[in-house]
């Protein structure tokens, strides 16, 4: 789990739609232990990969907890239409840094990075800097960064954290990022086209089945049905070397060459 979408205004079947699910039941409930049992396949070269979230509500806030390729950062904004609000939380222990956003009826408000919030975006970039000042992160003006001495930069992003958490009334219980069971949806890469054609040869050769609801082939289900069925997939997806036939030079054409050199 590394991003999280809160929004205030809709519920979490709403929610899950507007991240990309079908309007169908949710699968699950789920953990988020069974959620990496699912193998989601969230990389793929050249397009993207797979995305599933889980679902929930808290505090007045609907969340979603996202994993594998959501792809949601791309059109938060459009999260937030029709009066809603939503906060995206992104996750990066090295760089580019972990993100706060904040969009409000379709518009993005505000936002930064944590251990970089010199640098702040959106229509109102500012809303944010009186909190910032006061919770000892920044100059009075917003310009620069506080120093006191020994800054340390994991105690400064959790604090600029706290200024968001605090001003939009965040909160997710820690049972809610890992053993609370929860609703489940595909929000990227369902329905798969051959998603019958390849649980059929799952059924057939004693693998495990995917999951109906999310309609999603796992990644090492799908490595084993390239390799057992498509000699030209297993080259294009790089399983296999392409063989071709030998290319054999003539040596009098070396000959002649050189000689009439």
């Amino acid at each position: 789990m590394d991003e999280v979408v809160f929004a205030r205004g809709i519920d979490a079947h709403e929610l899950a739609v507007r991240l990309g699910a079908s309007g169908g039941p949710a699968a699950g409930p789920m953990t988020a232990a069974e959620i990496g049992d699912l193998d989601v396949e969230a990389y793929r070269s050249g397009e993207p990969g797979d995305g599933v979230v889980r679902v929930g509500e808290h505090a007045g806030w609907t969340f979603a907890i996202e994993y594998g390729d959501c792809g949601t950062v791309r059109r938060f904004e459009e999260l937030s239409r029709e009066g809603v609000e939503v906060v995206y939380y992104s996750r990066n222990p090295d760089h580019p840094p972990t993100l706060v956003l904040y969009a409000r009826d379709g518009r993005h408000i505000c936002g930064f990075g944590l251990g970089e919030e010199r640098i702040r975006w959106g229509e109102e970039p500012d809303l944010l800097v009186p909190e910032l000042v006061a919770a000892g992160i920044l100059t009075a003006d917003g310009t620069a960064y506080r120093m006191d001495g020994g800054d340390d930069y994991t105690d400064r992003a959790r604090r600029a954290l706290a200024v968001f958490e605090k001003r939009f009334r965040l909160s997710l219980p820690p049972a809610a990022l890992s053993q609370d069971r929860l609703p489940v949806y595909a929000v990227r890469g369902a329905p798969v086209g051959d998603f019958d054609a390849v649980r059929a040869w799952a059924e057939a050769n004693g693998h495990p089945l995917p999951d109906e609801r999310l309609g999603l082939i796992p990644a090492g289900l799908r490595r084993s049905y390239v390799l057992a069925t498509d000699p030209r997939r297993r080259v294009r997806l790089g399983y296999e070397r392409a063989v071709g036939p030998a290319v054999v030079k003539s040596r009098t054409s070396v000959v002649t060459r050189n000689t009439s050199e």
